[in-house]
């Protein structure tokens, strides 16, 4: 949690396999502490190009710390989503959402950057997402 906390620079490139269109979000994140001291709240925003829309694009997420390290990885509503363990490094997790099938790995590539690929499958559904966190003022 020690390493997720603070402000990142984001740029994640999306590829739709089954189009074969291509875009990209860039933007800012933060993990801030919440007043129990035992989560982060995790929000994002930028800007969004992809497949004629230009504009605005935010997400909000929960990380809460569990006692072995990890943490339990919950949407804004409070819904589940994934387990995240970067205490090796790197991490792989799955997210089953109906028919589809979202997998992702994360990986702490320096102190101060952090590379997340999202897999997603289904019926309707073949692309993936490829995210670099670059902690603000930290070394590329």
């Amino acid at each position: 949690m020690d390493f997720l906390s603070g402000e990142w620079n984001v740029v994640r490139h999306i590829s739709d396999h089954l189009t074969g269109e291509v875009g990209v979000f860039r933007g800012q994140a933060s993990f801030q502490r919440c007043p129990d001291g035992l989560a982060l709240t995790y929000r994002e925003q930028g800007e969004l190009r992809f497949r004629g829309h230009r504009g605005p694009a935010s997400r909000s997420l929960l990380y809460r710390e569990l006692a072995d390290g990890s943490a339990d990885v919950r949407f804004a509503d409070g819904s589940e989503f994934y387990r995240l363990d970067l205490r090796s490094g790197t991490w792989s997790a799955e997210h089953p959402c109906r028919a589809d099938q979202y997998r992702v790995t994360v990986r702490r590539l320096s102190p101060d950057r952090f590379a997340e690929i999202w897999r997603v499958t289904g019926p309707a559904k073949d692309y993936e997402l490829a995210t670099t966190y670059t902690r603000t003022g930290g070394s590329p």
